[in-house]
């Protein structure tokens, strides 16, 4: 009898109590060497067919494999244009606690792709009683037994010893590559043309199926970006807990060791605060792409999401790779000067003016803190001087780092029909490299601090360019967020009040005042908390608010004693935030915030917000030595790598 590659691979596999050390595949390659995700029929099952505004949609499941003798399927929604035929393809892959949804399906087929949006998660799409996705009895997905993310042996895991096909991640992903397969077999479809694209786990889920070398362009979001379980640079024990072979993991599992295999362009869509792919990491991973055939589009001060402009670029990247009908900006060439004549830091921007989009803004952002989660991002003046741009970035402390990068915004001329949630845009916007400077850097060049604290956070001079705005022109959802009050220049006077002025609509409001405090920083040993201030806005009109510390209380009681360790402010319905005490939904327009400031108290020195308890400073430089080394020897790679 002959058997197929994946069919001797699903064999091995079915035999995995036996499984030795000696059989554990320690590189990517090797894992997926024996997997040939188009050897085994795909036995496509079609749930049911509905037409569209001229787009067939279909439910469909298909077979993922035999994994330890036990066939597993996933459903999904696979939707195309009618009568259309040479589609280039889309994978679309939904992250964590979602599920497949035929609105993405229709979207991209909306815009000319034939487009499957693959239901790894398990849960109900339809009917209940539809045929779905069956992991059979194999830890993956949310029902259970649920998702498993290490290498380490458990209850229903194909391996009794570690083993990366003991994780979920390598099931979803070959659940995508047998979605490729069953793209390349549609009467409809282009097989040579296939992106795959995927948010925060289905971002991660893009970066492992992307070394498949069906894909022709890739763009993950908020996921994937590896380097989780090593600690932020200057930021000991902020990596995340493995109890897994943390060896096994990395060389086999974690999208440190994919980025350097995909060989097709990827574009990232990212948050420079998102919690599950920090900045930093993301940039880490970019940078170890083989070649220069990739982009960023980072939404400042957001986390895990992102505005139209930056969500354009998506759309737009599969435009360029998948169908040829767009011309992609080349992301803008930068330089970070620290030895100026003023000892103030200068990053310089050259963005692509051959491109044939009209050139709409170039914007400068930086910051200090170590943490990309919690970092405000301040915006710098931006001087243009022909083709060049160029901002000052003023240096709060030299014992702490910056990072600058540039946000460069075009106009294309052509309206982009954007999903649910967007309004349509004819914007995009690409993100420049991020460049940063450690403290024995700015020390070197003879950089001048400027540590000024400020009393007034915001003016809204330029309106919320320093906030995350989500739900914006939802009356009763709205929800306003900085990260200003971290930044060392703007964090509060021990015993100041927070002081505001609000204008409403409508009478019988309460406002909820949030500060957020240590959100992320775990590491410290310092528990996470939430301090909410209840604002009972009688009646309508401008009012005035004074906030002492005391006012800020936890849902379990503890007041807020100061402002040291606060991470971000929030703004938002008194109701949305609680419930239990507020009972009446906002009523009328969404107010008007004016001079949110600090009145009283005194200026002291901040505590480092990134040490544990008890520690009163830690010798970071060795760790930003270390790290400034493997920048320049990486760079140098890059530059060598880039001339052959």
């Amino acid at each position: 009898m002959k058997y197929t590659a994946l069919t001797l691979f699903f064999i091995a596999l079915s035999y995995c109590s036996t499984a030795t050390a000696d059989d554990v595949p320690m590189s990517v390659s090797k894992t997926w060497d024996q997997f040939d995700p188009r050897a085994e029929p795909l036995e496509t099952e079609v749930v049911r067919e509905s037409l569209h505004h001229g787009i067939v949609l279909r439910h469909i499941r298909y077979v993922v494999g035999a994994f330890g003798g036990r066939k597993t399927r996933v459903a999904a929604f696979y939707a195309f244009p009618k009568d259309d035929k040479q589609l280039p393809g889309l994978v679309q892959i939904h992250g964590g606690g979602q599920w497949a949804r035929p609105d993405a399906a229709l979207y991209w087929a909306s815009h000319g792709y034939a487009a499957i949006a693959v239901n790894w998660g398990e849960k109900v799409i339809d009917k209940e009683d539809d045929p779905n996705t069956d992991w059979d009895g194999i830890p993956a997905g949310f029902l259970a037994p649920s998702h498993h993310n290490d290498v380490t042996p458990g209850e229903g895991t194909l391996h009794k010893v570690p083993h990366p096909w003991n994780s979920s991640w390598l099931l979803y992903s070959a659940a995508a590559r047998r979605a490729i397969t069953f793209l390349e077999r549609q009467p409809e479809v282009d097989g040579s043309s296939v992106g795959v694209t995927g948010h925060s786990m289905g971002g991660r889920l893009t970066v492992l199926t992307a070394i498949d070398p069906r894909v022709k362009a890739a763009s993950p979001s908020v996921g994937g970006s590896g380097y989780l379980y090593t600690d932020i640079t200057g930021v000991p024990g902020s990596a995340r807990r493995m109890r897994a072979d943390r060896e096994l993991y990395r060389s086999t599992l974690d999208c440190r060791s994919y980025w350097p295999l995909i060989k097709c362009p990827v574009m990232f869509l990212g948050a420079t605060n998102d919690f599950n792919s920090p900045m930093e990491k993301v940039i880490q991973g970019f940078n170890s792409l083989p070649q220069k055939n990739g982009a960023m589009s980072f939404t400042p001060h957001m986390n895990h999401r992102f505005t139209a402009d930056n969500y354009a670029a998506r759309v737009r990247w599969f435009e360029t790779h998948l169908k040829g009908t767009f011309a992609f900006p080349k992301p803008a060439r930068v330089r970070l000067g620290l030895k100026t004549d003023d000892g103030v830091p200068r990053f310089t921007v050259w963005p692509d003016l051959v491109s044939p989009h009209k050139l709409k803004s170039v914007r400068v952002y930086y910051g200090f803190d170590r943490d990309p989660r919690a970092r405000f991002w301040r915006s710098a003046k931006v001087v243009r001087e022909g083709d060049t741009f160029s901002a000052a970035c003023p240096v709060v402390d030299l014992g702490e780092p910056m990072f600058v990068f540039a946000n460069v915004t075009y106009d294309t001329g052509k309206p982009l029909k954007m999903p649910r949630g967007y309004n349509d845009t004819q914007e995009l916007t690409v993100t420049s490299q991020c460049r940063r400077a450690f403290p024995h850097q700015l020390e070197e060049a003879g950089v001048k601090p400027n540590g000024r604290r400020e009393r007034l956070i915001e003016d809204f001079a330029h309106r919320w360019r320093d906030w995350s705005l989500v739900s914006a022109n939802n009356r009763h959802h709205w929800n306003f967020e900085t990260h200003k009050i971290n930044d060392p220049a703007f964090v509060g006077p021990r015993g100041a009040s927070l002081a505001m002025d609000v204008t409403t609509t409508e009478p019988d409001n309460t406002l909820a005042v949030i500060i957020d405090v240590d959100r992320w920083r775990g590491y410290t040993g310092r528990k996470p908390r939430r301090y909410v201030a209840l604002v009972k806005l009688a009646e309508a009109g401008r009012h005035s608010v004074s906030l002492p510390t005391n006012r800020f209380v936890t849902a379990e009681g503890e007041v807020l004693k100061n402002y040291d360790f606060a991470t971000s402010l929030i703004l938002t319905p008194g109701q949305k935030e609680r419930p239990g005490k507020v009972a009446k939904p906002w009523q009328g327009e969404i107010p008007v915030f004016a001079n949110i400031r600090w009145l009283g108290g005194e200026f002291a020195e901040r505590p480092r917000p990134y040490l544990k308890l008890g520690v009163s400073e830690i010798d970071a430089d060795a760790a930003f030595r270390k790290q400034f080394d493997a920048d320049v020897k990486e760079s140098v790679r890059r530059e060598a790598q880039h001339r052959q």
